[in-house]
């Protein structure tokens, strides 16, 4: 996967070099080219912001240097890309559009800063993506999130790929519980039930955990969540027994 970022603060991707997306990388699993889109300005001082028309406060991004950026990632790739907006009023990203932003051979990514952008930048993006209702400073922290949650899915990034398809969120339910050695400490025992080699017995548990930890630390998702009528059952059971 190829994965093109335009920012104006190109250092702040350095942690893109480290941890897993540092090895997959190295592994050629992912391409990740960061353009300064300062770079591209035609104005003498490389401006790219300007005060807003009709008045207002803070700076706008010009759509003059994002667009010959563009134009430049075009000219030496033209097939589809999906062009991603870093943008507040932008669709919520969540684990499924991660995952579909994986199949992808091509990804930009626009990442905006100052007060806003030129809404005519917004004709370039094919998706206006949103971490959440908060503000931060510019686009760029967004972008390195949404880049690690979607490399989880490309074929070979995770040395265990099925480990993408059960983290939290994947199944609509937060990840149950996980221990390791040792199987005692302080007082604090591993489940008997994950020393017992009962396969299916096991994934009942994790199931039935991951169920009662989304009850307790996240209903919201509980509303949403794909529910067999054991699980109803099981979740009623737990709701009786809190009151």
């Amino acid at each position: 996967m190829k994965i093109d970022i335009l920012t104006l603060f190109p250092k702040m991707f350095q942690a893109l070099d480290e941890s897993l997306l540092g090895k997959a990388q190295a592994k050629e699993l992912l391409n990740i080219n960061i353009c300064d889109f300062r770079q591209y300005s035609t104005d003498k001082h490389h401006h790219v912001d300007d005060t807003p028309y009709g008045g207002g406060a803070g700076m706008l991004l010009e759509p003059q240097p994002i667009y010959r950026a563009m134009d430049a990632i075009n000219e030496a790739d033209p097939n589809f890309k999906r062009v991603i907006l870093m943008d507040p009023a932008g669709q919520r990203f969540d684990q499924s559009i991660a995952q579909n932003l994986a199949q992808e051979q091509h990804l930009v990514f626009i990442c905006g800063h100052y007060e806003g952008f030129d809404a005519r930048i917004e004709k370039l993006a094919t998706d206006r993506l949103s971490i959440g209702d908060f503000v931060i400073t510019g686009g760029e922290m967004a972008a390195m999130m949404m880049i690690d949650a979607l490399a989880r899915f490309v074929p070979g990034v995770l040395g265990n790929q099925d480990s993408a398809y059960s983290d939290s969120f994947s199944a609509g339910l937060l990840e149950y519980p996980q221990y390791t050695r040792p199987a005692e400490y302080r007082g604090m025992k591993v489940p008997e039930v994950l020393l017992s080699g009962n396969h299916q017995k096991i994934a009942q548990w994790r199931h039935q955990e991951s169920l009662k930890k989304t009850y307790q630390f996240r209903p919201d998702l509980i509303k949403q969540a794909d529910l067999s009528t054991a699980d109803r059952q099981f979740l009623a059971d737990l709701q009786q027994d809190d009151n």
